[in-house]
């Protein structure tokens, strides 16, 4: 049953006296050992946005960049999560690393990055991606798969190899006021290092599991 189901968690433990001061820095560290770690998709995260009735919604993304500004993601700016994001601008990020026994959570703001920055990125995704993002009228109603294929099949005779980037898509960047990182712990006395911004500065705060 499911309330028979008990992990153990051994694997590491986490300390302020070793933690790096910058969660930036940190969390570079964390996600290149999750990489190396062969996890799978280290890089997803789930992304919860809030809409007009202050109904949560969560999905997975995935992280493109890590800049000294926040995290990176990019998407079509006409499905329900940007729609939810121009509305409130306040979001939340979860990263989860089994096999490391690790979780992060991110507090923040989202904003539009720079045409410039996401039409650099968009060149760099394999063709068919970017036809991709052509032929999916995302989170909108279709009548079948069928439609996709179609859709698809008509922006690769009409672009070619030459695929311009979208107006519809393009680049997010979260800035975080909070990352809060997470490690497993024997008897679930994990350990929970809480990076806050206040007046610019991150302060480090321990909190109870």
């Amino acid at each position: 049953m499911l309330r028979d189901i008990r992990k153990q968690y051994v694997l590491s433990t986490l300390d302020e006296h070793n933690v790096l001061p910058n969660p930036f820095d940190q969390f570079d560290v964390w996600l290149l050992e999750a990489i190396e770690s062969e996890q799978l998709e280290p890089t997803a995260m789930v992304l919860s946005t809030v809409d007009e009735n202050m109904q949560p919604h969560s999905r997975i993304v995935l992280l493109k960049e890590l800049s000294p500004d926040g995290f990176v993601f990019y998407t079509n700016y006409e499905g329900h999560k940007a729609h939810q994001m121009s509305q409130n601008n306040r979001v939340s990020l979860v990263f989860f690393w089994p096999r490391l026994e690790r979780q992060v959570r991110v507090v923040g703001t989202v904003e539009k990055i720079s045409e410039t920055i996401s039409t650099s990125y968009f060149k760099s995704r394999p063709l068919d991606s970017q036809i991709g993002a052509w032929a999916s009228p995302q989170s909108q109603l279709i009548r079948s798969k069928d439609f996709l294929e179609k859709q698809f099949q008509y922006y690769k005779q009409k672009f070619g190899e030459t695929v311009p980037k979208p107006p519809h898509w393009g680049g997010y960047l979260i800035k975080p006021t909070s990352i809060e990182f997470w490690q497993g712990r024997p008897n679930r006395l994990h350990d929970r290092l809480l990076f806050s911004l206040e007046k610019k500065e991150w302060k480090i705060s321990r909190l109870a599991p």
